[in-house]
C-alpha cells in the first residue's frame, strides 16, 4: 500500500496538471484525502477522466475492459496496481490456457474482487464463505482452478479452501504465496495481542477488507475490539479501568495515524501508561515503482 501512495506523490511532483487516480487509491479516507489536497482527483471510471489526461490504477487492481477504455480514451495510464493482485491475475489467464473455470474467494463488491473476476468474464464463480460452496453451480467440476483476494488471509481462506477440495477433489487451490503477507502478519500479531490486552484498537478506515479482519480476529477470540480512523474515535469509557490496550492497523494505515492514536491513549492512560511493542517483523518483500516514476 506504501507503494501505491508514493506513485501518486511522485506523479503529483512531477506536473502541474492534474492527476487522476482510478478508485481510492487505498481503503483509507486521511490517505485519500491528503492526496486530493496535494493535487489527486480521484474517479470511478476512466470516461471520468479528460482526454489525454495521466490515469493511475489503484493498488487494487483493474480488468482488461478498464484497460481498454483507458487506451481508447487516449489517456496516459501509470499503474500503481499490488504486484501480488498482478500476480494473481496472471494465474488466472493461465488457469484459462489451460481450459480451467476459476473459483475465486473473495468479498462480493471489493474492488480487487471486480478486477481479478473481470480477468476472465464468464468463467469465474465468487464465494465468501464456506456456506456457499454447497450451492455453487459450475460447468465442469473436473476442471476447476481457484485464486484469492490477496487482502485475505490464510486464516480467512481456510475453512473455504477445504469445503471446495472435499466437492470438487480435482480443484487446483491457490499456492500459500498468493495472499498478502502484510495481512496475513497483522493477524498473527492482534493474536499475540488478544492474548496479552484486555481491548484491542484497530486503525484503519471502514472499507478496508484487511482492517475490518483484524476487528474479527480479536472478537473470536473473546477479546473486545473497535476499528477506529484516528485518536478522535477513542471513547474514553472503552479504556476505563483496563491495564493494557492493544493497538494495530490495517495494511494501509499511515504509521503517523498509529502513532497519534497510541499518544492518546498514554494522554488517557495518565503518567502511569507504558508502551510495549510486539517484535517487528521483516516482510522481506520490496516492489518496484513502475518505470515511469523511477529516478
Amino acid at each position: 500500500m506504501d507503494r501505491a501512495i508514493e506513485i501518486v506523490e511522485r506523479a503529483l511532483a512531477r506536473t502541474d496538471e492534474p492527476v487522476y487516480v482510478r478508485h481510492e487509491i487505498v481503503h483509507n479516507r486521511r490517505v485519500v484525502d491528503d492526496l486530493h489536497a496535494k493535487g489527486a482527483v480521484f474517479v470511478e471510471e476512466p470516461d471520468q477522466a479528460p482526454t489525454g489526461a495521466q490515469l493511475i490504477y489503484s493498488a487494487h487492481g483493474v480488468s482488461p475492459a478498464v484497460r481498454e477504455v483507458t487506451k481508447k480514451r487516449g489517456l496516459r495510464p501509470i499503474d500503481a496496481t499490488c504486484p501480488l493482485v498482478t500476480k494473481v491475475h496472471r494465474e488466472v489467464h493461465r488457469m484459462r490456457r489451460e481450459g480451467l473455470d476459476i473459483v475465486m474467494i473473495g468479498h462480493a463488491g471489493h474492488v480487487e474482487v471486480e478486477g481479478t473476476m473481470g480477468q476472465a468474464p464468464g468463467a469465474m464463480y465468487l464465494v465468501e464463505k464456506p456456506g456457499d460452496v454447497a450451492g455453487l453451480k459450475v460447468r465442469d467440476a473436473s476442471q476447476l482452478g481457484c485464486v484469492t483476494q490477496t487482502t485475505l488471509s490464510v486464516d480467512d481462506t481456510r475453512e473455504v479452501m477445504k469445503a471446495l477440495k472435499a466437492r470438487f477433489p480435482s480443484i487446483e487451490l491457490p499456492r500459500r504465496d498468493d495472499i498478502c503477507y502484510a495481512t496475513q502478519n497483522r493477524q498473527n500479531a492482534v493474536k499475540e495481542l488478544a492474548a496479552q490486552a484486555e481491548l484491542v484498537l484497530i486503525v484503519g478506515a471502514p472499507a478496508s477488507s484487511n482492517s475490518n479482519r483484524l476487528v474479527e480476529v480479536a472478537t473470536k477470540l473473546g477479546v473486545p475490539s473497535y476499528l477506529i480512523t484516528e485518536a478522535a474515535d477513542i471513547d474514553a469509557a472503552w479504556i476505563e479501568g483496563l491495564d493494557c490496550v492493544g493497538v494495530s492497523a490495517g495494511a494501509s494505515t499511515p504509521e503517523f495515524l498509529v502513532a497519534q492514536v497510541v499518544e492518546h491513549l498514554c494522554a488517557l492512560a495518565g503518567d502511569d501508561s507504558t508502551i510495549e511493542s510486539l517484535p517487528v517483523i521483516d516482510e522481506g518483500m520490496h516492489f518496484k515503482l513502475p518505470p515511469e516514476l523511477r529516478d
